[in-house]
């Protein structure tokens, strides 16, 4: 049933953006497009022009070259799973990897999560790392920190996973170990198109790589690896190409979400990057159990943090773990971009009784 809700859902979608295409007159090619030069591509054994050219191609997980590979899966397959497993282990430790250890978890999968570092989520707010790795270890999650897997094999009960100090017998293994920009055979290079080491088309501020008629933006630039922000960036493309107004990307303060469980969102910059940019910061936090939980016996605790560049007082980075963080990070964010001060924050009503009016009530330093 899930499965059949899953690709309804997705057929359903399809259609929608398919049908805004064909309405706007677009022509559609369903295969494989390889460039010919600056303005040519051939596709279904023709050559087609345009004055201008958008690679948009994505990126692909990637899975260690380790023996036993060939048993796992990635989060292109486990949509196609044909029945649960009873113990799965989730390699990884950014999004995707948080992310479906928590589904398994919350569908009762006895479930391990294998991270090679020594904390979760790099690149976000180090708190953040160390607070959801709690909250989920509280749910369930069993957590192996600075664990990598060596091999993989196969034996009658199911898969016999190989750490340095220690293996794992599961049904299941899913690696959440990063995606690689989709740029393989393209013919990008043939036609003067600069790649990054790590197959990321090379763009300026514009989206325009190396030639100047080909234009790329989403995952296959390896930016800012968001739907939204692909999404943004293709409309500063098509204002600067057709109406004339040139205008950059702006990566600055994009809000995002992890939707694990519990859930996580964040905006700006971490404690770490706002150090580093700004010198001294100022830093609010607080973690508390929702007043909803009060009553009963849930123990899962909301932790909030605020950024502010003490010279300024502007906030710069925001940071919650908790129920709809999602929701409540994308009003903050907006706070955010327009440059509010701790001031302004402060002077804000909250409603009560809410999480979200925490971030307009911090008044103590954090130590």
């Amino acid at each position: 049933m899930l499965l059949a809700n899953k690709d309804r859902e997705i057929a359903r979608l399809n259609a929608v953006y398919e049908q805004v295409l064909v309405k706007a007159g677009v022509e559609i090619f369903r295969d494989r497009a390889t460039l010919l030069g600056p303005h040519e591509i051939q596709i279904s054994g023709k050559k087609k022009s345009a004055r201008h050219i958008l690679v948009a191609t994505g990126s692909w997980p990637q899975v260690p070259p380790i023996p036993g590979r060939e048993h796992a899966v990635t989060s292109n397959e486990v949509f196609h799973l044909e029945r649960l497993p009873r113990r799965v282990l989730v390699v990884g430790g950014g999004y995707i990897a948080v992310e479906f250890a928590s589904i398994f978890n919350g569908l009762g999968v006895q479930t391990t999560l294998a991270y090679r570092g020594a904390g979760l989520l790099r690149g976000f707010d180090a708190e953040l790392g160390a607070h959801l790795a709690e909250e989920m270890a509280q749910k369930g999650v069993s957590i192996l920190l600075n664990a990598n897997p060596s091999r993989i094999d196969r034996n009658p009960d199911g898969l016999k996973v190989a750490f340095p100090r220690q293996n794992l017998e599961v049904d299941l293994v899913m690696f959440a170990t990063g995606r690689r920009p989709n740029t393989a055979n393209l013919g990008l290079e043939a036609a003067g198109v600069k790649l990054a080491p790590d197959g990321a088309v090379v763009v300026d501020r514009f989206s325009k790589s190396s030639v100047d008629s080909i234009h790329a933006v989403g995952d296959v630039t390896n930016r800012v690896n968001l739907t939204p922000v692909a999404t943004a960036e293709a409309m500063w493309l098509a204002r600067t190409l057709f109406r004339g107004e040139a205008t950059p990307v702006d990566h600055e303060s994009v809000p995002t979400a992890v939707f694990a469980n519990p859930n996580l969102a964040c905006v700006g910059l971490s404690e770490e990057k706002a150090r580093s940019r700004h010198g001294e910061v100022d830093v609010y936090k607080t973690s508390f159990r929702a007043l909803k939980l009060t009553m009963t016996d849930k123990q899962e605790r909301t932790f909030m943090k605020l950024v502010v560049d003490r010279a300024t007082q502007r906030v710069v980075g925001a940071h919650m773990i908790g129920a709809d963080a999602g929701e409540i990070i994308q009003g903050v964010a907006i706070a955010v971009k327009l440059g509010a001060t701790k001031a302004q924050l402060d002077a804000t009503i909250g409603i009560h009784p809410t999480a979200a009016e925490e971030f307009v009530t911090l008044r103590e330093k954090a130590g």
